[in-house]
Formats: C-alpha cells, sequence, structure tokens
C-alpha cells in the first residue's frame, strides 16, 4: 500500500466514524452547526481573503475566467456564509418517506431517504466549492472529504478551518469535513481508487479533469460535463426577448457553466441582424457559419471545434439553421447535455424542443443562465449532473442521499 492510499485511507476511516456520529443527530443538529460554520466565515474574512491574495498573486498563468472564479472579496465571503445559513433553513431529505405501499399479506413497505456516507469532491479553481461541498454534504448526513486546486490551495485551506471551527462551535465531529492539505496528485488516485472506502466522488471543474475522474475511478462518479449550451431563437421569437435573453445567456456571466456557448438562429428569423450585434456591442467575439457570417462583418469564420467548444470566455459560436428540426439535430451531435433553451412565442414549437432535447436542463423563454441550484430554490449546488444515473441537474440535497427500504410486519412468512 502505497503512503497516499494509507492517508487517503486513514481519512476515509475518519470520515466513516464521523458520518455514523452524523446520521445518529437530529436535523436541527446539522441546521445548527452550518449556522454556527457561516458565522466563523464571517468571522475570519480577512483571513480568508489574505489567504486568497496569495492563491491570486501566484495565478498569473490562469485564464481570466479561472481567476474569476478563484476571486474573493468581501462581498463573496458574505454570499458563501449566507448560501451555508440557506442550506441550513432548507429541510433535511433524510428520514424523507418516498413512497409507501402496503402488500395483500399485510406487509408495509417504505422508501425512506438516507445519507450516501463518504463523498469525496475534487475540484478546481472555485473555492466557494469548499463551502458549498461540506454545507450540502454535512446536512445530508454525509462526511465529506474535499480535495481543490493547488490555484486555490491558501483559499481552501482558510475556508476550512472556518468551517471545522463552526462545527465544533455546535458539537459535530470535525472529521464531518475533511481538506486533503497536500497537492500530491497521488492523492486523487488514491480517493479515486478507494472503493469500499468512499462511496461518491464529485468532480468539479473543467472537462479535463472530469474525464480523468472518470477514467481512473473505481468509485462511482456523479460527472459534471461541460456546458456547452445553446440557445436557439425560432422564426416565432420575440424579437426584444430574444436579445435580453441570448446577451444575458452569453454575458452576464462568461465563465459559469450556464453560459450559452452557440447560439442557433432560425433562417425565418426576422431580426438576425440586431441578434448579433446586441452580442457584439457588448464586447462578445463571434464564430459562425457562412449564413451567420453574412449578417456581420465582425464574425469570424467558425471551425468544426467551435460547434464542441465551451469557451467560458466573451466568445460565442453562431449558426443559421433551417427551422426547429435542424436546430435539434444540431444540439443532439454537439450539446453536453447541459442546460439548452428556445426562444419562440409559439407554444408548439416550444413543447417539441422541450419533449426531444435530451439535457438535464431544458428551457422556454428564459436564460441558460438560471442553471444554478440557487435559482431552482435547491440552496447551493454541489454540482449540474449531465449523466442519466441517481441525480441530474442541479445536484442539492437530495442528489447527496439514497434510500432504503423498511418493511414492517405482522410476523409474515414466505410461502
Amino acid at each position: 500500500m502505497t503512503d497516499a492510499s494509507q492517508m487517503i485511507g486513514a481519512m476515509a476511516a475518519r470520515a466513516r466514524t464521523a458520518a455514523a456520529a452524523l446520521a445518529r443527530l437530529p436535523a436541527t443538529a446539522t441546521a445548527a452547526a452550518l449556522v454556527a460554520a457561516a458565522a466563523r466565515i464571517r468571522e475570519q474574512a480577512g483571513a480568508i481573503i489574505e489567504a486568497n491574495a496569495r492563491d491570486l498573486a501566484a495565478a498569473s498563468g490562469l485564464s481570466a475566467a479561472l481567476t474569476d472564479r478563484l476571486r474573493l472579496d468581501g462581498a463573496r465571503i458574505e454570499a458563501m456564509a449566507a448560501a451555508l445559513a440557506e442550506i441550513a433553513a432548507l429541510d433535511s431529505p433524510v428520514g424523507a418517506e418516498i413512497d409507501r405501499r402496503t402488500r395483500p399479506n399485510g406487509l408495509v413497505l417504505a422508501r425512506v431517504r438516507v445519507p450516501i456516507g463518504v463523498i469525496g469532491i475534487i475540484y478546481e479553481s472555485r473555492p466557494n466549492v469548499t463551502a458549498d461541498a461540506a454545507a450540502l454534504a454535512v446536512r445530508a448526513g454525509n462526511a465529506v472529504i474535499l480535495r481543490g486546486g493547488s490555484e486555490a490551495v491558501h483559499t481552501n485551506r482558510a475556508i476550512h478551518r472556518a468551517i471545522v471551527a463552526g462545527l465544533s462551535d455546535a458539537g459535530l465531529p470535525a472529521d464531518a469535513v475533511q481538506l486533503v492539505g497536500d497537492q500530491d496528485r497521488a492523492l486523487v488516485a488514491a480517493m479515486l481508487g478507494a472503493a469500499g472506502q468512499i462511496d461518491l466522488i464529485v468532480p468539479r471543474g473543467g472537462k479535463s479533469l472530469v474525464a480523468a475522474v472518470q477514467d481512473g475511478a473505481r468509485v462511482p462518479v456523479l460527472a459534471h460535463l461541460d456546458g456547452n449550451n445553446h440557445v436557439y431563437v425560432h422564426a416565432a421569437a420575440d424579437p426584444a426577448m430574444a436579445v435580453a435573453i441570448v446577451t444575458n445567456a452569453k454575458m452576464r456571466r462568461t465563465g459559469i457553466c450556464g453560459a450559452m456557448e452557440t447560439l442557433l438562429i432560425d433562417a425565418a428569423y426576422p431580426d438576425a441582424r440586431a441578434l448579433v450585434a446586441a452580442l457584439i456591442e457588448r464586447g462578445c467575439a463571434l464564430r459562425g457559419d457562412g449564413r451567420a457570417q453574412a449578417l456581420d462583418p465582425a464574425i469570424a469564420p467558425a471551425t468544426p471545434e467551435d460547434w464542441d467548444t465551451e469557451y467560458l470566455d466573451a466568445v460565442a459560436a453562431v449558426r443559421i439553421v433551417d427551422g426547429l428540426e435542424e436546430a435539434l439535430a444540431h444540439i443532439a451531435a454537439h450539446g453536453s447535455g447541459h442546460t439548452d433553451a428556445i426562444v419562440t412565442a409559439d407554444a408548439a414549437a416550444a413543447d417539441r424542443f422541450l419533449a426531444e432535447v435530451d439535457s438535464a436542463i431544458v428551457l422556454h423563454n428564459a436564460s441558460t443562465q438560471f442553471a444554478d441550484g440557487g435559482e431552482f430554490g435547491l440552496g447551493a449546488e454541489i454540482g449540474i449532473a449531465t449523466g442519466r444515473l441517481h441525480a441530474r441537474g442541479p445536484v442539492a440535497l437530495e442528489g447527496l442521499t439514497t434510500y432504503k427500504w423498511i418493511g414492517r410486519g405482522s410476523g409474515q412468512v414466505r410461502p
């Protein structure tokens, strides 16, 4: 056994003990602990900002999008603390009865939500994930092992110290939230190989990170793939609404996974020039097919790779499509199953789009930037799952639980 696997094994064993302790606590106890953790984050905001400054000083090679994700200020730290308090105020799913049935022999069977157990989170750039993941895991009765990226190492440590202090203030085991303090990549491999010790791995980061986790994991993975999101402006779209949705979907925050990356414009839509001009005026570089280029000389030619690219920047691909059928085909061929939207006043077209686009989130007349657990009323999210099993879309408290069957009988035996 390597030193890395020994270290992760020891952390997982402590996490398992902490998870068992959490399972015995009432929901009020985890709520109180998260409120205490929020107070500690506010109290230690200065130390967190100082740690973040050290990380930013070493972040010269990061893209603008990743630097924006890394950067913390007073407002973002307050939002982090507020998110913990909001999660504390949510109803815990643990113990909730999903369904109940009584068999002809009188045996009563119920499905009840229970914690998953020990969850490993592997993530990049976003120090807020340290707080969000810890809070969601604990509120759902799980222990968590966090492994953040090297670019946020000092920030993650500072946030982790504040959270653990809050848990301890409330009498919860400190081992419920552990941070892998060493940036050795062998520790990531050890987490991925910790079958039977870690119950679920959740990767948060770019496409390469998620792919590496999926390729190397012997532990089940809740995958969050890239957000190659589309907005399709249908022929019957209201022009003012189309401009508002498209510019918001792309430019509100270009570095988040809910940002629009490809704009599809119906060939019969009457105001295509105004639509692309609105993006260009807001500083978005466009890359289009031949018909899109004809709309504005500022549009550069698109390459085949552009249709499959998550830019996370003020760049978007534009394609003119001949109707709903072609839009659906393009999304099926190039989408990542994250979030796609249609803008139209045609109810039938909207219904078909919502039914046939196979993405975790599908929207009608709304910006793709609503792809967020908070906007869904779920509190903070641990990620947006783009697969088809266990959980899909924004993964919050319910997504971090499983269920067990509970049977209550009166002496039944099977013939």
